[in-house]
């Protein structure tokens, strides 16, 4: 990749981290000021459960790579794959199940 080209998007990257930070900097602040509470016991234990389920499904799923990349390797010849297609994809798959389990507990009405 050209320099030009890896720098305006890094700038790209910094400034939506910015944005992103801000915006809930702004959410959070903005519902303290409404006097309502940010959670209650019902939300607390959704993500609780989402994120006890979704910790466990990432870690599957980084074991899972871990032993494909080994036995391929090893055994069926396969190159080395670089690391930060799987710690991406590990990433990805720990935190959308995350989301997908939170939104799924949240309409199942009892947990």
């Amino acid at each position: 990749m050209a320099d030009a080209t890896w720098l305006i998007e890094s700038m790209g990257i910094l400034a939506l981290i910015i944005l992103l930070g801000i915006a809930v900097l702004w959410k959070t602040l903005k519902e303290k000021k409404s006097g309502f509470p940010i959670t209650d016991e019902r939300t607390q234990r959704i993500n609780g459960k989402a994120a006890y389920y979704a910790l466990f499904m990432g870690q599957y799923f980084t074991i899972a790579i871990v032993l494909v990349m080994l036995v391929g390797r090893e055994f069926l010849g396969m190159p080395e794959i670089e690391a930060g297609y799987p710690l991406i994809a590990s990433l990805l798959v720990s935190s959308l199940s995350y989301l997908a389990l939170r939104w799924h507990f949240g309409r199942k009405g009892e947990v």
